[in-house]
């Protein structure tokens, strides 16, 4: 019997075989159904966005909508007073699609405009569900489609770009808080201010949240009301385009956040109640609402839904040039219980029929679709539950990710911080920690994202420093606490960086320990934007200690990026013992050695590698990253040659490895 890819790479799948097939059968037939058995291809199918909505053409425009439900829909706006008018309304077509020709002069760019659309028993304003620019009134906080066609379209500056993956080295933003100034931030602002710290700093790839339209801007972007429309609090699509450009220029990659897992519940902003069927893109009944998340959850199972979010897929490829996305939600989508309350301890659980088909097929047909439009496209999965063949190809009986997110391990460090005394600290436990992944996945590793930093949960150096963060993280005025979070945030970042085997992903901030949690403009605190910001300042003053965790940062991914294949390179573990806190590995020519002990310094540390002659290439306790300088980093470290190991081409290397410490070596050629 010819076993699939994915069980012929993990036998313990083999149990589960026939569901594994019966998925990837059910993504077939469905790729089958939309592409008319291959008379087309799935990227011929997802081109909603060129029929449907506003579109200037050649002696004037169209317009044109999908709303089966609906009984009569008129164009209201600027340019007919906000009145309905026949002129402006729609014909029925087949299928619940509606259409309007316009004449040139009958709108124009920057006019405000809805839809106002009757159904039996109701009627009701809403704007177009594939508006590409949708603005809130600033007096009224009232949202609009806007129409928007510049006489003037973007040039690309870069048109060819190929992302660098060889590790990818993601730098995750959020367009309006990346500011110092207490205020939303900008596209352009970004390109301006930020982007040039990120290239300083080392990465490769930014991933940018909250970029498709959200009504309620605290929502971090998750609560999306238009799914084609770039928040326009940012700026204009053209400044967006710019940063992307300007990103490319300088060979870093811009993937976004995708969130298809649910949409916000609002009506008039959103899709909730279009053209007054609640079920128009969403699930019918109980399903119909997330238990969690206060929102809605699309129905998978329905072609139109599939069109509008491949469409959506291929849309911001297209017109923006992003290098990809990372799908939000997806545990949520992969079962009917969301995930909520399962424990998730056996491969059982992943076939036990609680699994949502239509879904499964739906991000398989949407990494097929994105890797159709751009081969070289990343895209990367937020998934909890450690679903079996997320990130494997296709052809293997995958879901088609390049990449997984290993949300195991910032959960590990902060169990660790928490629960733990230092003196129990296990580098065992560590570094199975962050190896612990699927041979044939590869991976995003990370030692926090956002989540960690947002109010009511607390970043890694506040767990560690906590109020003292405060009060001695002057230079010069540091207590233990301060020196004690300083090194081991330092560990932590190094031990997640070093392990991956895909790529590793920073916060912006975090990796210059910013102080404050974030909390966006809300009711509760005076619609303030004193903690959606980040304070750059404080990594700039060099008489604070935070350019210590900054400059380490930009060391360690410099390091990490620069070194051939390291992603794909083999880890190789040298040495652990627990009892003294000691943990060592290899990756090609690099060592990497920890000594997680507060108190206890050892002499002479011996370690069996490969001979030769070993140079330190980073040292966590180095004076520019706010350590003791407790060794010389300028020596030659020799091993000496051992009968009972010379035969393999190993000796020892012996060190002195102060407490608290890491250091990366590497071997001479």
């Amino acid at each position: 019997m010819k076993h699939i890819g994915l069980v012929k790479n993990d036998p313990w799948l083999e149990p589960f075989e026939e569901a594994i097939k019966g998925r990837h059968e059910h993504a077939l037939y469905k790729l089958n159904e939309l592409t008319d058995n291959g008379k087309q291809s799935i990227s011929d199918f997802a081109e909603g966005h060129h029929y449907f909505g506003l579109h200037k053409i050649k002696n004037g425009w169209v317009f044109r909508e999908w709303a089966p439900n609906a009984t009569q829909i008129y164009l209201i706006g600027d340019f007919n007073n906000w009145e309905e008018n026949s002129a402006y309304r729609l014909t029925s077509l087949d299928n619940g699609v509606w259409e309007i020709y316009l004449e040139s002069d009958a709108i124009h760019h920057e006019d405000y405009y809805k839809l106002m659309i009757y159904w039996n028993g109701g009627k009701a304003e809403r704007i177009p569900a594939w508006a590409t620019r949708v603005v809130q009134d600033e007096n009224t906080k009232i949202f609009s489609a806007q129409v928007w066609a510049p006489a003037k379209q973007y040039k690309w500056k870069c048109k060819e770009f190929t992302p660098k993956t060889n590790p990818l080295l993601i730098y995750e933003c959020h367009i309006g808080m990346a500011q110092d100034a207490e205020k939303v931030g900008t596209y352009t602002e970004f390109k301006d201010n930020i982007l040039p710290r990120i290239i300083e700093d080392g990465y490769n790839c930014i991933q940018i949240m909250a970029i498709a339209e959200h009504p309620y801007y605290g929502s971090f972007g998750y609560h999306v009301s238009n799914f084609f429309a770039p928040s326009s609090r940012f700026g204009t699509p053209e400044e967006l385009k710019e940063l992307i450009d300007e990103a490319h220029k300088n060979g870093i990659s811009v993937i976004m956040d995708i969130v298809h897992s649910h949409a916000v519940k609002n009506e008039y902003e959103g899709l909730g109640l279009f053209a007054g069927d609640p079920y128009q893109y969403f699930m019918h009944g109980d399903r119909r609402e997330h238990p969690a998340w206060d929102s809605l959850c699309f129905d998978y199972g329905k072609n139109e839904v599939l069109h509008y979010l491949l469409s959506n897929c291929k849309y911001w490829l297209e017109e923006f040039h992003f290098d990809g996305y990372r799908f939000d939600g997806v545990t949520s989508m992969l079962y009917y219980s969301h995930g909520l309350g399962e424990q998730f301890n056996g491969y059982g659980d992943y076939y036990n029929g609680h699994e949502d088909d239509e879904a499964i097929a739906y991000l398989t047909l949407a990494n097929i679709l994105i890797h159709e439009v751009n081969p070289k496209a990343i895209t990367i999965a937020e998934e909890v539950s450690g679903m079996p063949g997320l990130a494997a190809p296709f052809k293997k009986g995958g879901y088609g990710f390049d990449y997984r997110m290993s949300m195991n391990i910032p959960d590990y460090w902060i169990k660790t911080i928490k629960e733990l005394k230092d003196e129990d600290w296990k580098p065992s436990s560590m570094f199975w920690e962050t190896t612990n992944r699927r041979a044939d996945e590869k991976t995003i590793s990370y030692a926090e994202s956002h989540d960690q930093a947002l109010v009511g949960d607390k970043t890694i150096i506040f767990r560690l420093i906590d109020a003292d963060m405060y009060w001695h993280f002057k230079k010069g005025d540091e207590n233990f606490m301060a020196n004690r979070g300083i090194a081991l945030h330092k560990m932590i970042r190094l031990l997640t960086a070093s392990t991956i085997n895909g790529g590793y992903l920073n916060f912006m901030g975090n990796e210059f320990g910013h102080p404050e949690w974030i909390d966006f403009p809300r009711e509760g605190n005076g619609w303030s934007h004193k903690y959606a910001r980040r304070q750059w300042n404080l990594v700039d003053n060099k008489e604070l200690c935070y350019h210590y965790l900054g400059d380490f940062d930009k060391c360690m991914i410099k390091l990490i990026g620069k070194t051939r294949n390291f992603q794909k390179s083999k880890i190789q573990e040298i040495w652990h013992n627990d009892g003294d806190q000691i943990l060592a590995y290899m990756r090609n020519d690099l060592l990497f050695v920890f000594n997680f002990s507060p108190y206890q310094s050892f002499e002479g540390y011996g370690f069996l590698v490969p001979e030769g002659e070993y140079h330190v290439k980073l040292n966590t306790d180095n004076s520019d990253f706010g350590g003791f300088n407790l060794t010389d980093d300028t020596i030659a470290h020799l091993t000496n040659s051992d009968p009972l190991y010379s035969k393999d081409g190993k000796g020892w290397l012996k060190l002195y490895v102060p407490a608290r410490t890491a250091m990366v070596l590497k071997k001479s050629k």
